[in-house]
C-alpha cells in the first residue's frame, strides 16, 4: 500500500545521484558540452549505479554521454552531444534522452564560458505486479503503462585557465505531465520537477612536490523540495591512478578508485556506504564507470 500512494500521484524522483559526478557534467549541465574534452575530442562515458544492494525494489541506473568537440571545423561545433539515462525503481522506469549543443566563448584569457541547451525527452513506464489479496480485477489499483514528453535542460559553465570549473544549470525546464489515461477511475500521474544545480572544482597541481595532483569537487543540486549536496576529493598519480574518498550529506560516504589502463581511457569504482535510516538494511551503493576520448 506504501508503493501505491507513492504512485498514483508522483513528482519525478530527484535526478540520479551519481558518486563520480564529476564524469557526468554534460547531462547535467549542458554548457559543459565539449569543454572538458578539448579541442578536436570525442568522448564517451558509460555508468552504472547499483544503489541501496539488497533492498528490494532499490534504485538501478545506468547512463551513456557521448560528446564531441569539433571548433576545427567550425566554431559552431565546439559542443555537440547526446546523453542517455535509464532509472528503475520499485514498479517504474524512466528513460532521458537529450540532444545537447554548447557555445564557447574565450573570455580574455581567463578562461571559456559556455552556455548550453539539452532538447529531448523524457518517458516514464509503470508495471506493477501486484497481488491483492481478494481480487485480482480491483480497478482501483494503478495499471501498466508507458508516456513520453517533450524535455530540456539549460546550463552555462565556465572553464578556468587556473584549473577550476564552476556551473550553473537546470534540467526538466518543461516540467512535463504524465499520466496513464487509459485507467479512468484512478489514473495515475507522473510530474517531473524542475531540478537547479550548482557545480564547481579546482585541481592543485604537484601537491608537496609530489608526481600527483589533488582534485576537489563540489556538487549541489535541488527540486526546491529537497536538497542534496556532494563534496570529494581525489588524489591523482601521474594521470594513471587515483582514489579518494566522497561525501553527500546526511546520505553517504563514498570511496572512489581509478585506473587508466590505456591511453585517454578511465576506469573508475565507488563504494557508497549508507548513512541514512537504511543503513541497517542496504549493503551500500556500487557504481563503474568507463570513460574513453578519441582525439582528431
Amino acid at each position: 500500500m506504501y508503493v501505491f500512494a507513492a504512485v498514483s500521484f508522483a513528482t519525478a524522483q530527484q535526478d540520479k545521484l551519481i558518486t563520480h559526478f564529476m564524469y557526468d557534467k554534460m547531462s547535467l549541465n549542458p554548457g559543459e558540452t565539449g569543454v572538458d574534452g578539448g579541442r578536436r575530442s570525442i568522448c564517451a562515458v558509460t555508468m552504472y549505479r547499483n544503489q541501496w544492494d539488497k533492498v528490494s525494489g532499490a534504485p538501478n541506473s545506468a547512463l551513456l554521454n557521448i560528446e564531441a568537440n569539433l571548433s576545427h571545423i567550425s566554431p559552431f561545433l565546439a559542443g555537440i552531444g547526446l546523453a542517455f539515462y535509464h532509472d528503475e525503481i520499485g514498479f517504474t522506469r524512466q528513460n532521458n534522452l537529450t540532444l545537447n549543443y554548447a557555445y564557447s566563448f574565450d573570455i580574455g584569457g581567463a578562461g571559456v564560458l559556455s552556455p548550453g541547451i539539452g532538447l529531448g525527452m523524457v518517458n516514464v513506464g509503470m508495471s506493477p505486479e501486484w497481488i491483492p489479496p481478494t481480487t485480482y480485477n480491483d480497478a482501483s489499483l494503478p495499471s501498466s503503462f508507458s508516456n513520453t514528453k517533450f524535455d530540456m535542460n539549460f546550463g552555462v559553465y565556465f572553464k578556468g585557465t587556473q584549473d577550476y570549473y564552476v556551473g550553473i544549470s537546470s534540467t526538466h525546464l518543461t516540467q512535463s505531465r504524465l499520466e496513464d489515461k487509459e485507467n479512468l477511475l484512478n489514473p495515475t500521474k507522473y510530474n517531473t520537477a524542475r531540478h537547479y544545480y550548482i557545480m564547481g572544482g579546482k585541481s592543485f597541481r604537484k601537491i608537496g612536490g609530489s608526481e600527483g595532483d589533488l582534485e576537489a569537487n563540489v556538487m549541489m543540486r535541488t527540486d526546491l523540495v529537497k536538497f542534496s549536496s556532494d563534496i570529494n576529493v581525489r588524489y591523482i598519480w601521474k594521470d594513471l591512478l587515483y582514489g579518494g574518498l566522497s561525501y553527500r550529506v546526511s546520505d553517504a560516504v563514498s570511496v572512489m578508485v581509478g585506473y587508466r589502463p590505456i591511453r585517454n581511457m578511465t576506469v573508475g569504482y565507488s563504494y557508497d556506504i549508507t548513512v541514512n535510516k537504511l543503513s541497517s538494511v542496504s549493503r551500500g551503493t556500487h557504481e563503474i564507470m568507463l570513460k574513453y576520448c578519441y582525439y582528431l
